[in-house]
């Protein structure tokens, strides 16, 4: 039985991988953001609760980065400042948990002897695309400053397989989603407001492309490359080479919730002009040679499983329909 260390456990990917490693018979310590209510986040509705070990504290710190990676086999590395908006009023604060949070546990895991690392990337980094699909060779393109400190992230950490030979593999998932998932995101925005009975929703720009990808597959995915020797020294698509615009997933998702609602352009919710990622379509022949995986869903099969989830009332209760989450 291996010993893992779920960063970032108590979010939207790290609760639902938490749930996949107990199943798959690991030993795994999920940490939490440390906060004075003692709430575990989504870890708190997580099937697994009683089969882990929570602990709570905050990868900023480098002592407790170190002290929580002892006797640890696997660190899958997902704590992070993930929400664009707020990247542009506070992006100092993405700095720290990003960049100086992967130094740590990347820095962690070496002076501990962790067997592997997996930090998480995502497709953001990419920017708009130059060419489709994206693979791994594609520029990278600071759009953001929550993209910038993801790019500064993945070289942090690839920089400690080049000069340490950390075991490090960079995975880099494109757009998530499924139960769970924050507010922030299109897909539980629109579905939470039409279950909320919305009769006129209001929205950014609809016309960019996105390579969606439900949350069990990218979980799957961060999996395959941890057991997958060739992937060491590696930055991995997670992607299912899928290309469809938020338009028409969320003409796909009135359908399947069988709703009339009406949607309005919101112009706080636009991005700055050069800010905006136009296009995302993302190829997974990488990972699909060297791990053999395959996604299992596609849009409208996640889509479902998200509304299924969603529409139940306790948990449509957690969300605040009303507000714009940024």
């Amino acid at each position: 039985m291996k010993k893992v260390l779920v960063t970032g456990a108590d979010g939207f990917i790290g609760s639902h991988l938490t749930e996949l490693l107990v199943d798959e018979g690991y030993q795994v310590k999920a940490l939490s953001q440390y906060n004075s209510f003692n709430y575990w986040g989504w870890l708190e509705d997580a099937q697994c609760l009683k089969d882990i070990e929570v602990l709570t504290g905050d990868v900023r710190d480098p002592h407790y980065c170190r002290h929580i990676t002892k006797d640890v086999d696997l660190v899958f590395h997902l704590a992070a400042l993930i929400a664009i908006p707020y990247s542009y009023v506070a992006p100092d604060s993405y700095v720290d948990a990003n960049i100086k949070g992967t130094l740590n546990i990347c820095q962690a895991a070496l002076d501990n002897g962790v067997e592997r690392v997996i930090h998480t990337s995502t497709s953001e980094v990419y920017g708009t695309a130059q060419y489709v699909p994206i693979d791994e060779a594609h520029p990278l393109q600071p759009q953001s400053p929550y993209s910038a400190s993801k790019i500064a992230a993945d070289a942090m950490a690839m920089s400690y397989y080049n000069a340490f030979g950390l075991p490090l593999t960079v995975a880099r998932p494109f757009n998530t989603y499924g139960p769970r998932q924050s507010a922030r995101a299109v897909i539980p925005t629109i579905i939470a407001q039409i279950a909320s009975g919305k009769k006129q929703i209001q929205l950014g720009d609809v016309s960019p492309t996105r390579d969606f990808n439900y949350v069990e597959d990218t979980c799957r995915g961060f999996l395959a490359l941890a057991r997958c020797e060739q992937a060491i020294g590696r930055t991995v698509n997670i992607a299912s080479n899928y290309e469809i615009s938020v338009g028409d997933t969320l003409e796909i998702i009135r359908e399947l919730m069988r709703s009339d609602v009406e949607f309005v352009t919101d112009s706080q919710r636009l991005r700055p002009g050069k800010s905006e990622v136009f296009r995302l379509w993302g190829d997974n022949r990488l990972i699909r040679e060297l791990a053999g995986f395959e996604p299992r869903y596609d849009i409208r099969a996640g889509l479902q499983k998200t509304i299924d989830w969603f529409v139940q009332p306790a948990n449509l209760a957690k969300y605040k329909a009303d507000i714009y989450n940024v």
